[in-house]
C-alpha cells in the first residue's frame, strides 16, 4: 500500500505528457505487475486503511475497471464495510465518484450511502464532511443532503478560507443550494479574499452561477480585491473576472472603469475572441465609462473594423448589437452585417439560435434610426393593443389603476409599439401632468400637449445585482421609448405584488402625479424607484 500510494502523489504532480510516458512505464515494469499480484492475493487480509488506499491508487494510476485486480478490491471494500472508520468512508467515496458504473460498483455505492447516513452524526471534520457533500454528488436522496447539510452547519464555526472553498464546490456537486452554509462560507471567504489565487475567485463565482446563489457583499469584496490589485493581474485575467460577474448580473463598476482605460490606453492585446467578450460584459451590465465615453466606442470601433475581413457573420451581429445596445452605432461594421449576403446568411441558416439573431437585427436596425442623431422625436406614435388579456401578474396592477383612475379607459393596456416595442400600460396626461386624460379623447394625431406615460413591470434580473440599475435590454428599450416620447416608469414586478392592494393604489398614485416622479428628459432607474 505504501508503495502503491507513493508511486501516486509522484504520479499525481506530472503535467499530463508526463504522466501518459510515466504510466506506460509503470504498467510495463515487471515490479507493478508482482506488486498487482500480491495485492490480489492479499486483499482479503489487508487492514481498512490499506485495502481502501490501495483500491485508491490503483484506480487513479489508471488500472482499467474491469480487470480482475479493481473488481476484487471493489467486492472486498463491500464486505468490510461495516469496519471503514470516516476517514476511510471518505477515502472510498472519492475513489467510487471516479469510477462508471457497473455492478459491484453501484452495490458497493448503495451501502456506502447507507453507511453514511448513519455516520453522519459522529463526523466532526468539516473536511470529511465536505468530501461525502462532492462524492455523494446530485443523484443523492434529498433527506441525504439535509443530514449532510446540518452536519456542516454544527462545525461551521470552525471552517477556514481552503475548507470555505471546498464547501462551495461540494455544494456545486451535490447541486445543492443551502443558504445558511453559503452565507458562512462568503463571510470566511470575504474575511481572507487578500491573497487569494486567480483560479480560486473563479472558482467562486462559478460555483454562485452554478448555485443561482447571490450575495452582494461576497462580490463586492471579490470585486474590491481585483479592483485594489489591478496592477498584478494579466488583462486576460481580467476579462475571465469581469466575465464571471456579467453572468452573474453583477457590476463591479470601478474594476470595469479601470479595465476601459486599459483597454483605452493598450487596446493591441484585445484579440477577436476578448473583444466579444469585451463588448458582451460592457453592453449586458449597461456600463458606459464616465468622462471617456467616446474614446473607449472609437477603442473598440476601431479593433472590431481590425477583424473584419476574419469575423463570422453571427460574431459580427453580436459585436454590433453589443454597441448598439450601449448606443452606439458602428457604421462601418454596420454597412458589413447589413449586406444582403450577410444578412442572408443570418436569417437562413437553420440553427437553434436563428430566432434570437432575428431579434438582435430587428434591434440593430431599431438602434440605427432612433439612435441616429437626425432622428427627432415624432409627434404622434401608432399604438395598438396587442391583447385584451392582461396575464396573471399584471391583474394586480390593472385593478389597482382602476381604482385610481375610476375607470378602464383612462389607460391602456398591452400596448404594441413601432420597432417591436411593447409596454405593460401607457396613461395620458395634460402637459401640466395634473389629469389624467382618456385615451379615446387623446387620439387625435395632432394633440401635442399630451404627455406619454409608459408603465413597465419588470424582474428583478432586468437590474444588476444588489442595484436598481437597468442591465442592457431595459436600459435601450427605455432610451427608446423616450426618443418616442414616452416617460418611462419602471416598477419591480416581485415587490409591486408583495404590496397589499391599498399600498399598490398609492404607489401608483405617487408615480403618475408625483412632479418629482420623472422629468421629461431621460430619466434614472434608480428614480424611478
Amino acid at each position: 500500500t505504501n508503495c502503491l500510494t507513493t508511486v501516486w502523489r509522484l504520479f499525481k504532480n506530472l503535467s499530463e505528457d508526463q504522466q501518459r510516458y510515466e504510466k506506460q512505464l509503470i504498467f510495463e515494469h515487471p515490479a507493478f505487475v508482482k506488486l498487482c499480484q500480491q495485492l490480489l492475493r492479499d486483499s482479503r487480509r489487508m487492514t481498512r486503511g490499506d485495502l481502501v488506499f490501495s483500491l485508491h491508487a490503483v484506480v487513479n494510476l489508471g488500472v482499467p475497471q474491469n480487470t480482475l485486480l479493481v473488481q476484487t478490491l471493489v467486492r472486498v471494500c463491500q464486505e468490510k464495510l461495516n469496519q471503514l472508520d470516516n476517514r476511510c468512508i471518505s477515502v472510498l467515496a472519492t475513489t467510487l465518484a471516479g469510477l462508471d458504473k457497473d455492478k459491484n460498483v453501484s452495490a458497493l455505492q448503495a451501502g456506502l450511502q447507507l453507511l453514511v447516513e448513519q455516520r453522519i452524526p459522529s463526523i466532526r471534520d468539516i473536511f470529511i464532511l465536505q468530501n461525502l457533500m462532492k462524492c455523494m454528488g446530485k443523484d443523492a436522496p434529498v433527506f441525504l443532503k439535509k443530514k449532510l447539510e446540518m452536519a456542516v452547519l454544527k462545525e461551521i464555526d470552525h471552517l477556514t478560507f481552503p475548507n470555505a472553498l471546498r464547501v462551495f464546490l461540494a455544494l456545486v456537486a451535490m447541486n445543492y443550494c443551502s443558504v445558511p452554509i453559503l452565507n458562512a462560507c462568503s463571510n470566511k471567504i470575504q474575511e481572507n479574499v487578500h491573497g487569494a489565487p486567480f483560479r480560486q475567485l473563479i472558482l467562486i463565482l462559478e460555483a454562485c452561477y452554478n448555485l443561482q446563489y447571490r450575495n452582494v457583499k461576497l462580490f463586492s469584496a471579490l470585486a474590491d480585491y481585483v479592483n485594489s490589485t489591478a496592477c498584478l493581474w494579466d488583462k486576460r485575467q481580467i476579462i475571465l473576472f469581469l466575465s464571471a460577474f456579467e453572468t452573474l448580473g453583477f457590476q463591479p463598476s470601478e474594476l470595469m472603469g479601470i479595465f476601459a482605460e486599459k483597454v483605452t490606453e493598450d487596446p493591441e492585446f484585445l484579440n477577436l475572441k476578448n473583444l466579444l467578450i469585451v463588448l458582451r460584459v460592457y453592453s449586458r451590465l449597461n456600463y458606459v465609462p464616465r468622462g471617456q465615453k467616446h474614446l473607449f466606442f472609437e477603442t473598440l470601433h476601431c479593433c472590431l473594423n481590425k477583424y473584419l475581413p476574419q469575423i463570422s457573420n453571427t460574431e459580427l451581429l453580436k459585436a454590433v448589437y453589443s454597441l448598439c445596445i450601449l448606443g452606439y452605432l458602428p457604421h462601418r461594421a454596420l454597412d458589413e452585417l447589413l449586406q444582403k449576403d450577410s444578412r442572408d446568411e443570418l436569417l437562413l441558416s437553420d440553427d437553434l439560435y436563428k430566432e434570437q439573431k432575428e431579434v438582435m437585427l430587428c434591434s440593430v436596425k431599431a438602434c440605427m434610426e432612433l439612435d441616429s442623431p437626425s432622428f427627432t422625436k415624432p409627434a404622434f406614435v401608432l399604438t395598438e393593443n396587442f391583447s385584451p388579456l392582461v396575464s396573471l401578474n399584471l391583474r394586480k396592477a390593472r385593478e389597482a389603476l382602476i381604482e385610481l383612475l375610476g375607470d378602464e379607459n383612462m389607460f391602456q393596456q398591452n400596448v404594441q409599439l413601432p420597432y417591436k416595442y411593447h409596454i405593460d400600460f401607457e396613461i395620458r396626461m395634460d402637459s401640466d401632468r395634473k389629469k389624467v386624460l382618456p385615451i379615446a379623447a387623446t387620439d387625435d394625431h395632432a394633440n401635442s400637449g399630451v404627455q406619454r406615460l409608459a408603465f413597465l413591470f419588470v424582474p428583478l434580473s432586468a437590474f444588476c445585482v444588489g442595484t436598481m440599475h437597468p442591465r442592457g435590454k431595459l436600459a435601450m428599450k427605455k432610451r427608446h421609448l423616450n426618443k418616442l416620447g414616452y416617460h418611462v416608469i419602471l416598477v419591480l414586478n416581485k415587490k409591486f405584488q408583495e404590496m397589499t392592494n391599498e399600498d399598490a393604489v398609492e404607489f401608483l398614485k405617487g408615480k403618475i402625479y408625483s412632479e418629482n416622479a420623472f422629468p421629461f428628459s431621460e430619466v434614472t432607474v434608480q428614480d424611478n424607484n
